[in-house]
Formats: structure tokens, sequence, C-alpha cells
């Protein structure tokens, strides 16, 4: 395609989706087309710039056979006419190709800057998203310490309370046994110390 410079001002690029700026590839390859246009107006230029030292040093190339016959007058004619067209052709072609990289230059540093910013913004972004959820953290962390101390605190309270249980049910149950144990004793004794006669013998 032949590139012109307002075709690059007048470029549209899409849009992407769920994203600010342009498509990348769509950028990159309009981008592409530029750096190929570029190539051809330079070596179009240098091809110019040799066929105008040629003709000034009178070094033209071998006329055709037909314009061989011509008078040399008529030849001249022709080369004149020639050459100063082509002279402010590379004036111009540099001109476009200058805009054009000047026009690719702002596009790209427009590119960078949206990319650099874009990027500053996920950054900020993550990152309050990450102190708020360390933040979160943090406060579920203290919310558990605090709710297993308080059930430490309970269970050891409970145990606390189970031991003193245990020790004063073990001295009524030592107390019991060992009033059932005096009164087993004292029972026996009145029984041997009764006289036989007593009884009934």
């Amino acid at each position: 395609m032949a590139l012109t410079p307002d075709d690059v001002v007048t470029k549209q690029f899409q849009h992407v989706r769920f994203k600010d700026g342009f498509d990348p590839d769509e950028v990159d390859d309009f981008l592409d087309e530029i750096v190929i246009e570029w190539r051809k107006a330079l070596e179009e230029n240098v091809e110019l710039k040799a066929k105008l030292a040629a003709y000034e040093s009178g070094d033209a190339p071998a006329a055709p056979a037909a314009a061989a016959e011509a008078p040399a007058a008529v030849v001249e004619e022709a080369a004149a006419p020639a050459a100063a067209p082509a002279e402010p052709a590379p004036s111009g072609s540099a001109t476009a190709t200058a805009g054009i990289i000047e026009l690719a230059q702002r596009l790209h540093d427009e590119h960078v800057a949206e990319g650099e910013a874009k990027r500053a913004q996920l950054i900020a972004e993550a990152e309050g998203e990450v102190n708020r959820i360390r933040t979160e953290a943090e406060a579920k962390q203290r919310e558990e310490s605090a709710r297993l101390e308080r059930e430490r605190n309970a269970l050891e309270a409970r145990i606390t309370e189970l031991r003193n249980f245990e020790r004063d049910y073990r001295s009524q149950l030592r107390g019991y046994i060992e009033g059932q144990l005096r009164d087993l004793d004292e029972k026996s004794a009145s029984t041997d110390s009764t006289p036989v006669s007593a009884i009934g013998l």
C-alpha cells in the first residue's frame, strides 16, 4: 500500500475491550507499514539522488535507439525537464518521511506514557489491595487469638473446678468409708464383749 502522511494522520485504531488504549497488534502492524514505506522512500531518495548526480555530471545512462538517433539538443531538452522535477522530490520525500517518523515517535511516546501510567495505577491498586488484605488478616488473627484465649481460660477454669470437685469427692468418700469401717469395728467389738448368758446359751 502507498502510505501517505494523511494516512498516518487519519489512521483509526480499534479500541480493545476490558482495558484502556488501542489494540497493540494493530498499532504494531501499522508501525510496520510505516517502516516499510519509509524504507521505500529512502531507497527512492537514494536512487533519485544518484540519477540527478549522473545527469548533472553528464554521465547519463545510454538512451534507447530512437533517442540516440535524435539530435543532441532534443536529448538535452528531454533530460533537463526530467531532472528538474526530480530535484524537489527528495526534499518532499524527506519531509514526508520526517513527518511520518515524528508522528510514529509521538504515538510511541504516548503509548509508552499511557502504559507507564496504567502500570503505576495497577501497582497502586495492588498495593492498596495487599494492605487491605493484610489489615483484615491481622484483625482476624487478633480476634481469633482473643477467642482462643477466652476458650483456654474457660477450659482452665473448668479443669480447676473439676479438680476441686474430685478432691472434695475423694475426701467425702474417704470420710464415709472410714465412718462405715468405724461402725463395723464398733459393732464387731460390741458383739465380742457380750456374755454368752446374754445371748441365751
